[in-house]
C-alpha cells in the first residue's frame, strides 16, 4: 500500500515540526552530496532553522568565496557593492571625526584658532574652564588620597615604636632586678669571705693594725 499524499502546508505541532526539518534537511544534504560526487557539481546550501539554527553544505571541491565569486562572474551581480559602499561611509565619518578631534586638540593646546569668532572662542574658553576644574578636583583626590595613605603608615610606624620601647623597657625593668638581687647576695658573700680571710690574717700577724673603724682594707695588707 503506497504512503497517502502529505498536504504542504504549515506543520502547528512545533514538536512535528522540527522533526520533520531535521529529517528533511538531512535528506537534501544526502541529495546534495550524491550529486557533487556522481555528477561533479557544485553545490551550495544555506539553511535556517525557524529557532534560527545555521546549517550548511558546501561541496569539497570548492570553497565557499570561490562559489560565491562564481555566483557574481555567472550572474553579472555584485553582492558586495552595498556592504563596500556602507563602509566606506563607515570610513568618511570615522575620517571627519577624527580631523575635527586633532582640530579640538590643537585648539586647547592653543593653536589653530585664526579661524573662530567670538562665540566658537568663548565656547572653547569655557571647555577649558570646565576641564581645568575637573583636572583640579582630580589632582586634590589624588594628594588627599596619598596624605591618609602616608598618615596611616605614620601612624602604624609610631604605634610599632612604642610597642618596641615597651617591650625594651620591660626587659630593662627585668634585669634590672635580677642585677640588684644578685648584687645583694655577692656584696654579702664577699663581705662574708674578707671577714673570714682577716680573720686568718690576725692569727698569723698578731701586731696587725685595722684602719677605717675596724674594716679590712687591701692597704692594711700591703703596710703589714
Amino acid at each position: 500500500m503506497g504512503r497517502g499524499k502529505i498536504e504542504i502546508k504549515r506543520i502547528e505541532n512545533a514538536t512535528n515540526r522540527q522533526v520533520t526539518y531535521s529529517k528533511r534537511r538531512n535528506g537534501i544534504f544526502k541529495k546534495a552530496q550524491e550529486l557533487t560526487v556522481l555528477c561533479d557539481a557544485k553545490v551550495s546550501l544555506i539553511m535556517f532553522s525557524s529557532t534560527g539554527k545555521f546549517h550548511e553544505f558546501i561541496s569539497p571541491n570548492i570553497s565557499t568565496k570561490a562559489f560565491f565569486d562564481l555566483y557574481q562572474k555567472t550572474t553579472g551581480t555584485d553582492l558586495w557593492i552595498s556592504h563596500y559602499e556602507k563602509m566606506q561611509e563607515n570610513y568618511r565619518r570615522l575620517k571627519e571625526i577624527n580631523k575635527k578631534s586633532r582640530r579640538e586638540i590643537r585648539q586647547r593646546m592653543g593653536g589653530d584658532l585664526d579661524d573662530l569668532n567670538i562665540k566658537e572662542l568663548q565656547a572653547l574658553e569655557a571647555k577649558m574652564d570646565s576641564s581645568l576644574v575637573a583636572i583640579r578636583d582630580r589632582k586634590y583626590h589624588v594628594i588627599k588620597t596619598q596624605t591618609d595613605t602616608h598618615r596611616k603608615k605614620v601612624r602604624n610606624l609610631e604605634e610599632g615604636h612604642a610597642n618596641l620601647v615597651f617591650d625594651l623597657e620591660t626587659k630593662l625593668d627585668q634585669q634590672d632586678g635580677i642585677v640588684e638581687s644578685e648584687g645583694y647576695y655577692n656584696e654579702a658573700a664577699n663581705g662574708a669571705s674578707n671577714l673570714h680571710a682577716l680573720r686568718l690574717y690576725q692569727i698569723h700577724h698578731p701586731n696587725l693594725v685595722l684602719h677605717h673603724g675596724g674594716r679590712f682594707d687591701s692597704n692594711d695588707l700591703r703596710l703589714a
